[in-house]
């Protein structure tokens, strides 16, 4: 494939992957919910979604619930638009049903397009699952060289991390990705409470981030929650955090609390992870 290829991405991490290896340029259209780098703002949507994400989270987990027992995809692609805006390449993903368009909703979308385009699909669990994603889309972009270079900075930047954090003690780390109902965050955040320095209890890499009793968390006892709900900026997480009243919950957060972006970092697996673990260094060990 040649420089000229046009290049839809479904999904927020692929975004910032495309462009952190220098093809913003081949980007004909994006999800509703990329927003970074701010030069792809202005690109066309083709995904939406029946949320209304100004909602609570508890809301919102609600509003997730009754599409799926209808049989409605929460994210939808606007089938119109990838038609007409032909691209060579879609980047899609088969890790998270509620964050971006699901296979079964591209599946039929492709079926109905006269000119099929290649589909790369990102499914990263872990930092290797994300370091393997961003060659898959390196290649596919014959870019295979800077997705090496990308790589090796995220690989060099973790270690910097890791290097200049207390070796003992670790404190016991909570991350929340969601508030109501509590989830913990599962996948690649474990590894980046190691790489700061910090005992993730309450999961393991790797596995999904899964929702928890807030007594069950309470009893953690953990040195720091971080509370980094998915799609939340900072001013929103804190915004939710004020208004959940749960006994268990209070006791929980007795403990030393703080706040990081999920939106922007931990939520998606892409270049940022390297700044998330920065950053969440920065919060375990004030």
């Amino acid at each position: 494939m040649g420089g000229g290829e046009r290049v839809v991405s479904l999904l927020p991490a692929a975004t910032e992957i495309v462009a952190a290896l220098g093809a913003t340029n081949r980007l004909v259209g994006i999800s509703h919910e990329c927003d970074y780098p701010p030069a792809v703002r202005g690109l066309p949507r083709v995904t939406r979604t029946s949320v209304e994400a100004s909602q609570p989270s508890g809301a919102i987990d609600r509003a997730m619930a009754r599409a799926k027992a209808s049989g409605v995809a929460p994210i939808q692609l606007d089938r119109d638009a990838v038609r007409d805006l032909a691209p060579d390449l879609i980047l899609a993903q088969s890790v998270c049903k509620v964050c971006a368009v699901g296979e079964g909703e591209l599946a039929g979308a492709l079926a109905a397009l006269d000119r099929k385009p290649r589909v790369v699909t990102l499914h990263a669990h872990t930092l290797d699952g994300v370091f393997a994603d961003i060659r898959r889309v390196g290649e596919a972009l014959d870019l295979a060289d800077e997705a090496e270079e990308l790589v090796a900075g995220m690989r060099y930047r973790l270690r910097i991390v890791s290097s200049h954090t207390p070796t003992s003690p670790h404190p016991r780390v909570l991350v929340l990705e969601w508030l109501d109902p509590p989830y913990v965050a599962g996948h690649w955040v474990p590894e980046h409470v190691t790489a700061a320095g910090g005992e993730d209890v309450g999961a393991d890499p790797g596995e999904p981030s899964r929702p928890r009793a807030w007594r069950e968390l309470a009893a953690l006892a953990p040195d720091v929650v971080v509370v980094a709900p998915c799609g939340f900026d900072v001013p929103r997480a804190q915004h939710e955090y004020a208004a959940v009243i749960d006994r268990d919950a209070r006791v929980l957060f007795h403990r030393r609390v703080e706040f990081l972006d999920g939106n922007a970092y931990t939520s998606r697996p892409g270049p940022r992870l390297a700044d998330a673990a920065e950053l969440l260094s920065q919060l375990i060990h004030g």
